[in-house]
């Protein structure tokens, strides 16, 4: 197996920084000793010299210079001249050793107190969690050092270099940035003919693709080149209209699901997304062998983290349209939107459960609700009934932190009065900011705020069921949503029956639009025991494309 020291090499080959500037300690022999051939040593007796010399180097070149230093006595000489780098806006990669993380909290002779050290001088700074993920450091800190103009840091302890890589394992950042000047000639030539001569292509898009722009020329490119488009996992924001006959649903969160989803396509283009977005860990690659992968974005982050062949640094709409200009149109090959699941009515005193309230939502609603979502154990089925018709059509946490919901539906309505805003929230998630209730009773914000209470924090209840145990927190049915919008001034209503919730809906949604006050409609439903938080799937309710299924 290649070990981390092996794959450091690799990428260092990859970027053209084959000439080491350094004054070696004892913590970097790990890496220094039996330097390949290809490399040249260039030697200074003292790190001044060495980051000087490395600036100068770095700048008549135009493109990164490599770094290394010695831990603290190092790293502590050096900061003059790295200040002087940043400032003279010379891009360089600095690998600063450190002991060997396997006694550091023993603080071993030679331990480096090392964040902060250097001040504010370098414009990026990383110690690497675990060993295997130092390849990807580095190769990030050679797209920092580009963008930003000036020292990005990699600490890397002794012992991390014989690490062995896992099989698969992928770097975390492209081969190249590519970052046009302008307007024009967005597009580098490999992007394009990656394109021209794939035989299967793909589009993913998600939250950085999510504006009127972008949706316009998303839908002209994959009509071009009659590929499937795919949202990305745990999206804040639709980047493609979910209407449309060539959306293909939303990928999954787990290394083996999504190979599975991409299996068919040997070239993937990632529009305003990260690549690829995951839940719990899994081994192997994230794309299977044999697909290549770009991406197009504006976020810094997002492109030098990246594990694609290119990552395109710019406006997204800007580059899709120029892309698509550079394309031949291709046959296509119908339609590949999943069919929305069946969602039985519920019998005749039955309880209601969420699949069903949120398919008599789905029917209900107007093409540009902005629709913002906080509730994680019906987030599956909420995607499926429900698609994203027009920009902002979906709107979620990023980050996945609760209390996000409640506020975001009102700044949302406040934002834009004349397009219709509901908030499907559960009970638990609500309770994270149910204060901003006050807020929309008082300014007379109006909203519709539609809380699945089920009594309990479910998909933390599905989580401990999966892991083999019972859950440690109570429920807590004895909340009650509606009677805290009537403490704080809210107008609300409930629902525990299927003609409640129905007479609810056709009561508040026809006024939406023109509506100047919140509605508070709690539905007491039960928890749907099928969904899997892991998978983020509803196992009894597949949709009918093979690729949406677990393997």
């Amino acid at each position: 197996m290649p070990t981390v020291r092996d794959a450091v090499y690799e990428v260092l080959r990859r970027h053209g920084l084959t000439t080491l500037f350094a004054n070696p300690g004892s913590t970097e022999i790990a890496f220094l000793a039996g330097l390949p051939d290809d490399f040249r040593f260039v030697l200074a007796l003292h790190e001044a010299s060495v980051v000087g010399m490395a600036t100068g180097f770095a700048l008549a070149r135009d493109r990164p210079a490599l770094v290394n230093l010695h831990t603290t006595a190092g790293l502590g000489n050096a900061v003059g001249a790295l200040a002087t780098a940043r400032v003279n806006r010379s891009p360089l990669v600095v690998i600063v050793g450190q002991q060997d993380r396997r006694h550091l909290l023993l603080e071993p002779f030679l331990t480096g107190r090392l964040r902060g050290l250097a001040g504010e001088y370098p414009v990026w700074h990383c110690e690497p969690a675990r060993p295997q993920d130092v390849p990807s450091a580095v190769a990030r800190a050679v797209h920092e050092a580009s963008t930003a103009r000036g020292p990005a840091l990699v600490v890397v302890p002794s012992g991390d270099w014989a690490e062995e890589l896992p099989a698969g394992a992928e770097v975390a950042a492209p081969a190249l940035v590519h970052r046009p000047a302008g307007a024009r000639h967005a597009v580098p030539p490999a992007l394009a003919a990656m394109l021209r001569d794939a035989a299967a292509p793909a589009l993913v898009t998600g939250a950085g693709a999510s504006d009127p722009e972008c949706w316009r020329a998303l839908v002209a490119l994959a009509e071009r080149l009659g590929a499937p488009v795919w949202q990305e996992s745990f999206g804040a924001r639709a980047g493609f209209p979910q209407d449309h006959p060539l959306f293909a649903g939303h990928l999954p969160a787990s290394r083996g699901r999504l190979r599975a989803a991409l299996g068919a396509y040997d070239v993937v283009v990632v529009v305003g997304a990260p690549v690829f977005r995951q839940y719990p860990y899994e081994t192997g690659p994230l794309i299977p062998p044999g697909t290549r992968a770009a991406l197009i974005t504006d976020d810094p982050d997002e492109a030098h983290r990246g594990p694609v062949e290119i990552a395109v640094l710019a406006k997204p709409a800007a580059v899709v349209r120029e892309l698509t200009a550079l394309l031949p149109a291709r046959p296509s090959t119908g339609g590949v939107r999943p069919v929305p699941p069946a969602v039985p009515a519920p019998a005749p005193g039955a309880p209601l459960r969420p699949p069903w309230v949120l398919a008599e939502l789905g029917r209900r609603l107007p093409a540009d609700v902005v629709l913002v979502e906080e509730t994680p154990s019906s987030r599956p089925d909420l995607h499926a009934l429900i698609p994203a018709r027009t920009p902002l059509g979906f709107v979620s946490a990023a980050m996945g932190g609760l209390g996000f919901g409640l506020p975001a539906a009102l700044g949302l309505r406040l934002g834009d009065p004349g397009r219709p805003v509901v908030a499907v929230l559960g009970d638990g998630s609500s309770m994270y900011s149910i204060q901003a209730l006050w807020s929309a009773a008082h300014y007379r914000i109006g909203a519709l705020l539609i809380v699945l209470a089920n009594g309990r924090y479910a998909i933390m209840d599905r989580l401990a069921e999966r892991a083999g145990g019972k859950p440690a927190w109570p429920a807590f049915t004895e909340l009650n949503i509606s009677g805290m919008a009537a403490s704080m001034g809210c107008p609300h209503a409930r629902a525990a029956t299927a003609a409640e919730l129905t007479a609810a809906l056709d009561e508040v949604i026809p006024g939406l639009r023109e509506r100047r006050e919140p509605l508070l409609l709690e539905v007491v439903v039960e928890p749907d025991p099928e969904f899997d938080p892991i998978t983020q799937q509803a196992t009894s309710r597949k949709p009918s494309r093979e690729s949406d299924s677990p393997p």
